[in-house]
Order: C-alpha cells, then sequence, then structure tokens
C-alpha cells in the first residue's frame, strides 16, 4: 500500500511514458515523465476493465483518493457504473443557471424563444411572471409537489378565468419538462392536475349561420352610417371571411388590382415562427363586388400604406374594435362577431352551397387539415377558390336583396 512519502516522492523511469505506483482495491497512482501525478480507479464491468479519474496528486490527498474509491465502489455495487455517473454529474453542472422554478422558467423560456412568435412567447412569460413566479418562483423546483402547484393554478380559477388557468397549467408542464430533460427534476408534475380542476369549454365566437339572419345582417350593415373605412372593412368582412388581424392590416402593396389578388404575406400569418419564415403567402381571390369596395376606397385611402387606415392615426392600421363597435351599434353584440365571419363563411359554403372542404380550409388559410399531411400538403386551390368566392359574393347579394336562393352549388 501507498504512503503519502511514496506519493510525494514518486517518479517515471525515463524509458517509460508513465508508470503505476498500485494502493488497494484498484486504486493507483499514475506518474508521467513530466510529473504529473493522477489517481485512477481501475474496476470491471461486464468483463471489460474500466477505470474512473479521481483527480490529481496533490491536491486530492492519498486519503481522499481512497474516499472517492470507496464511494466509487459503493455506487458500482448498486449497479450504476461509476464513469457514467460521473459524466452524468458533470451534465448537471453545466446545464442551467440554477435549480429554482423562477431559473428553470426563464431558461425555458430564453431556450423556447428563438422558435417561438412574440405573441405566443408574450403569452408564456405572462403566464409565468402573473401566475406561477409570486407563489413559487424561489422554490428548488425539485421539491415542489404536484398539490402545491394545484393550489397555485386554483388561484386563477378563483378569479374566473378558467380559460387561463387551463394555460398556466400547460405552461407549466412544460417548465417541468424541460427541468427533468435537465436533470433538476425526477418528474413531471402538472400530469393529472387537470381532473382536479373545473372543467372548461371553449366557446366559439358568436357567428350567424342561418342565411335569411344573414341577409338582415347584410341589409343592417349596407344601412351603417358610420365612417367609409369601417363601412368598407364591414362590406369586406363576409365576402373574405379572412382574420380580423389581416383583414386590418391588409396594405394597397399587397393587391393585385390587375388580376383581382391579395397575397397576405407569410410573416404576416397565424403560424409558427419556422413557419412564418418559410412559409408562402396566403394568396386571396376577389370576386367583382369586394374589387368594386376597393377601387371606391382608393381614392381615399390609396395614398397611404393601410387600405384600412386608423381613424386617429393614418399611420397605423384600423384596430379591430372598429368593425366590433359598427357591429355592436347595429344591435349584433353577441350575435356576430369579425372574427365570426368565418364561420360564417365556412359553414354555409359548406351546407348550402356545398363546396368541398379542402377548398373552403385554403381560403381559411387552414391548409392541410383535412385531407392531407400538414406542413406537406402545397395545395393552394386558387382556382377553385377563385370561382367559390364569385358564387359566394353573389349569393351574399341574393341574400341581401331577400331574394329566394338556389341552394345548389352551381355547375
Amino acid at each position: 500500500m501507498l504512503t503519502e512519502a511514496h506519493c510525494k516522492n514518486a517518479t517515471c523511469p525515463p524509458d517509460k511514458a508513465r508508470a503505476r505506483l498500485a494502493d488497494s482495491g484498484g486504486l493507483y497512482l499514475e506518474v508521467s515523465t513530466n510529473g504529473s501525478r493522477r489517481w485512477f480507479w481501475k474496476y470491471r464491468k461486464d468483463g471489460k476493465e474500466g477505470r474512473l479519474a479521481l483527480g490529481g496528486y496533490p491536491a486530492v490527498t492519498l486519503k481522499a483518493a481512497r474516499q472517492a474509491r470507496d464511494e466509487a465502489k459503493a455506487k458500482k455495487a448498486d449497479g450504476v457504473d461509476p464513469v457514467q455517473a460521473r459524466q452524468v454529474e458533470k451534465l448537471k453542472a453545466s446545464v442551467g443557471g440554477g435549480d429554482t422554478f423562477e431559473a428553470v422558467a426563464r431558461e425555458w423560456l430564453e431556450r423556447k424563444r428563438p422558435g417561438w412568435s412574440a405573441t405566443h412567447y408574450e403569452r408564456e412569460r405572462r403566464n409565468i411572471e402573473k401566475d406561477l413566479m409570486p407563489w413559487l418562483g424561489p422554490r428548488k423546483i425539485s421539491g415542489i409537489e404536484p398539490v402545491e402547484l394545484l393550489g397555485v393554478v386554483k388561484k386563477v380559477e378563483d378569479r374566473g378565468s378558467l380559460e387561463v388557468a387551463h394555460r398556466v397549467l400547460m405552461t407549466a408542464g412544460g417548465v417541468w419538462a424541460y427541468a427533468l430533460a435537465t436533470a433538476r427534476a425526477d418528474r413531471i408534475i402538472t400530469q393529472g392536475l387537470t381532473k382536479a380542476m373545473k372543467p372548461h369549454t371553449k366557446k366559439n365566437l358568436p357567428a350567424i349561420t342561418d342565411p335569411v339572419e344573414l341577409g338582415e345582417l347584410l341589409r343592417a350593415s349596407d344601412a351603417y352610417k358610420g365612417g367609409a373605412i369601417v363601412r368598407a372593412a364591414l362590406a369586406l368582412a363576409p365576402l373574405l371571411f379572412q382574420r380580423p388581424g389581416n383583414l386590418r392590416t391588409m396594405r394597397w402593396t399587397d393587391l393585385d388590382l390587375e388580376r383581382a389578388l391579395w397575397s397576405i404575406p407569410s410573416e404576416d400569418m397565424k403560424r409558427t415562427k419556422a413557419g412564418k419564415v418559410n412559409g408562402q403567402p396566403h394568396v386571396v381571390p376577389l370576386p367583382r363586388q369586394a374589387m368594386a369596395l376597393l377601387r371606391e376606397l382608393h381614392p381615399l385611402t390609396g395614398g397611404g400604406e393601410w387600405v384600412f387606415p386608423g381613424l386617429r392615426n393614418a399611420k397605423r392600421p384600423l384596430s379591430e374594435a372598429g368593425v366590433s363597435a359598427a357591429l355592436a351599434a347595429m344591435g349584433y353584440k353577441g350575435r356576430q362577431t369579425w372574427h365570426g365571419f368565418r364561420a360564417t363563411g365556412r359553414t354555409i359554403l359548406r351546407q348550402v352551397l356545398k363546396y368541398p372542404a379542402d377548398v373552403i380550409e385554403a381560403q381559411l388559410a387552414h391548409v392541410g387539415q383535412i385531407t392531407h399531411g400538414g406542413a406537406y400538403d402545397r395545395a393552394t386551390h386558387q382556382d377553385e377558390r377563385a370561382d367559390m368566392l364569385q358564387v359566394w359574393a353573389d349569393y351574399l347579394d341574393k341574400l341581401r336583396t331577400g331574394a329566394d336562393v338556389i341552394q345548389l352549388r352551381a355547375a
């Protein structure tokens, strides 16, 4: 067995690159020709020899090396590979800057941020900072129990925000999954908690889907005495049934009035960040009625960027409140929303005019949700949509006049 004197005076023969001085139990001191001395523990696993580095001498004394050997032997006796255990310890030390909920949550946010849209990032950040961090922030994440997290989420429920409560729980699930992956938690404690929460049924936005009632709404829109910009947006919304955020931010540069097309840039679409970068513009065919509305509006707003500029600041687009306020003033609050025109168009085109679901979904920018493979479906059905939207616009005109509409798909 070695002594401290042996270790201190150990040298390597000049004819060798290194020499080993054995202690006991597989421990040895390796001495190199350059004078460096390092401790190793030799062991066998599955019939193969392995060795575990225990540090350099004299920083690691003989006594400390023997203690490290004994600890490694105990792990091996429990079925743990000492080398793999050391590698895991190094990885744990290299991952993250802390093990509190706040540290892990903030790290998770920044890791995910490059792949998220700005809106999604802000929602996740708000869930963490407003509803989770005040109660769990300084706690070690591995020590938080499911019942504690449930109590925090129930505080959100108690203020009547059931949908937000479920979103907060989903956010927490992302944080715990990251904590598990980075060895700062040994489980995802959100699993199964929804069973202890108040059920939340997502309500669809109000939308008129009865043709007769839609005709009444169209006549009320025509009679609306508001400003020209809001009236034009209100008239275009049911014709094209695009998302309010896209319609109100329509730019004159995105319109091809010669070809009767509106190209919504990919970055303006409701897509993932990768989809915004890699996706194609969403091209919306413009029926004759839409073209007439736009040409009528051009002398008023065509000198600026926005087709529907803000009422108080023309350098900004019309706010969503503009059309919403008009619908409320017409008596349709709770019956029809701006976004609800999407459901109106989808429902009547499918159930009454019998158009194929794929073509309707393509107009809604939901390509790939019916019969194809999501991101792999590049079909836009542009020609079919152009025909469909012209039939739809003509159908709306007939509803507007109260005519008896033959509810058959055009040949």
